[in-house]
């Protein structure tokens, strides 16, 4: 609905002189007096309750954004660009002091805000509060707008408001009166209960004292038999230690012969142990003819197979079947690795014999150097993984997925294999697949930050490692 201009005792009744940001000579308003030299004196700004000045930042943040450009202040441009629910958080301060500074700024406001409001907006240019309304409404629409009699509207809202706090303070005190109330009715109950326990104790404990006496008459008489029963008992304490004396003297002539079996016993002893270390020499030359004969024999079996040294290790069949390879290389051993990105870790199973290092290509890459291109890429990792191989003599493989593979790649370096998934198969499934072709003792180790990765190569006994052990030992070479 339409509004009237609101009134404003800072702001001009004239029209605004566009240009430079001026503004009109301000009129005298009923809440400014006219001093003797004929200047209006302002009014100090109120000081506002702290829900009304939330209130109002939050009406002023919402329509902030859409003031054109040129009408929202220079410091207050930043806080326009914020998002909604950080414009009224952060920018609050430099609002509300703009408000109080700026009454341009603050009318112009006020219009859109007025407009939002509808009746109540209305209602308050009109200096009359409905008696439904909120109050802390109706004094952040009182201050932008600024009616004759706004301060009393803002001041009844501080009452208002604060009679709500009271009201509330008053509220939580009976509610405690009345839990503290309960609490006390609940303990004494508790100790009437408690009471009744008492006293059942307190009978039951009387019943137990009877008992008592009554059992310590009883023990009393036995202590007079047991007396008499001691008494026999000395009697034939005495007669018993004569025959004690007769047989220890017995004892003591036994011992002496058991001592005389005992050295016989070790000298027996010393001549097992010299004839137990005898045999064990025997059993260790035996033992050492065994792993001679064994030797000579692993060899004598190569020479009658004929067994000539391979051409193909168990991932070139899984390449061959499996992958796509835009440029065969030799590879070499690896080894088995450790789930940490520790590179020494990495050093230390690259020195295992016959390992075999196989690397997630892209998971690599894409950790590493990201920024690059994906032939860029490649082309450094290859070419980090060929120094290894040169170094360590090891076998080594790099895949990646092949629905980025691209045509005409260069060369694998001496000893790495480039292997890309072909289609409908993705890297991990190939990298997995290269595993469990190899024989079961070699040490392989798989180079990849996917969980899922790790957990399945190590399900075949491969060694996973983390991705930045290795870009930490291509960065070191």
């Amino acid at each position: 609905m339409p509004l009237t201009e609101p009134y404003d005792d800072h702001l001009p009744q004239e029209d605004p002189v566009v240009g430079d940001g001026a503004v009109g000579d301000p009129d005298i308003s009923e809440d400014s007096a006219e001093p003797a030299g004929g200047e209006p004196a302002v009014e100090p700004e109120p000081t506002l309750p702290e829900p009304v000045r939330q209130r109002i930042v939050a009406l002023t943040a919402a329509v902030l954004p859409a003031l054109p450009a040129d009408e929202v202040p220079v410091a207050l441009r930043r806080v326009a660009k914020f998002a909604p629910n950080r414009r009224a958080r952060l920018g609050a301060p430099a609002i509300a002091a703009q408000l109080a500074a700026d009454p341009l700024f603050r009318q112009r406001v006020t219009a859109r805000v007025l407009t939002d409001a509808g009746d109540l907006g209305a209602a308050v240019i009109e200096g009359t509060a409905p008696a439904a309304a909120d109050p802390v409404e109706v004094a952040a629409l009182a201050y932008l707008a600024r009616p004759r009699g706004w301060r009393q509207l803002i001041d009844a809202s501080g009452a208002a408001v604060r009679a709500e706090a009271d009201s509330a303070v008053v509220a939580e005190l009976v509610r405690e009166a009345e839990q503290r109330a309960t609490r006390a009715e609940h303990d004494r109950a508790v100790a009437r209960v408690e009471a009744e326990k008492l006293r059942d104790e307190l009978s039951r404990v009387r019943e137990e004292l009877g008992q008592l006496r009554e059992e310590s008459r009883q023990l009393a008489r036995t202590l007079r038999e047991t007396q008499a029963r001691e008494r026999k008992a000395t009697e034939l304490l005495a007669t018993e230690r004569g025959r004690a004396a007769r047989a220890s003297a017995d004892v003591d002539a036994e011992l002496r012969r058991a001592r005389a079996r005992l050295a016989e016993a070790e000298a027996a002893a010393g001549v097992a142990r010299a004839s137990a270390k005898e045999a064990r020499s025997v059993d260790d030359a035996r033992l050492w003819l065994l792993l001679e004969t064994i030797g000579q024999a692993a060899v004598g079996l190569r020479r009658e197979l004929a067994l000539d040294p391979v051409d193909k290790l168990p991932a070139d069949f899984v390449a061959d079947a499996f992958a796509e390879q835009p440029g065969a290389a030799p590879a070499g051993p690896a080894a088995r690795a450790r789930d940490t990105d520790d590179p020494a870790r990495l050093d230390q199973l690259l020195a295992l014999p016959r390992a075999h290092l196989v690397v997630d290509g892209y998971n690599v890459t894409k950790r590493g150097f990201g920024e690059m291109s994906l032939e860029q890429q490649r082309k450094r990792l290859i070419t980090g993984l060929g120094g290894i191989a040169a170094q360590t003599g090891d076998e080594v493989t790099v895949v990646f997925d092949g629905a980025e593979r691209m045509h005409g790649l260069p060369p694998a370096p001496r000893g790495v294999r480039v292997l890309f998934s072909r289609k409908g198969e993705t890297a991990d499934e190939l990298i997995r697949r290269l595993v469990r072709a190899e024989p079961a003792g070699r040490p392989v180790v798989v180079v990849s930050s996917d969980r899922e990765v790790a957990d399945g190569v190590r399900r075949h006994g491969a060694y996973p490692l983390g991705a930045d052990s290795l870009l930490r030992r291509l960065a070191r070479s």
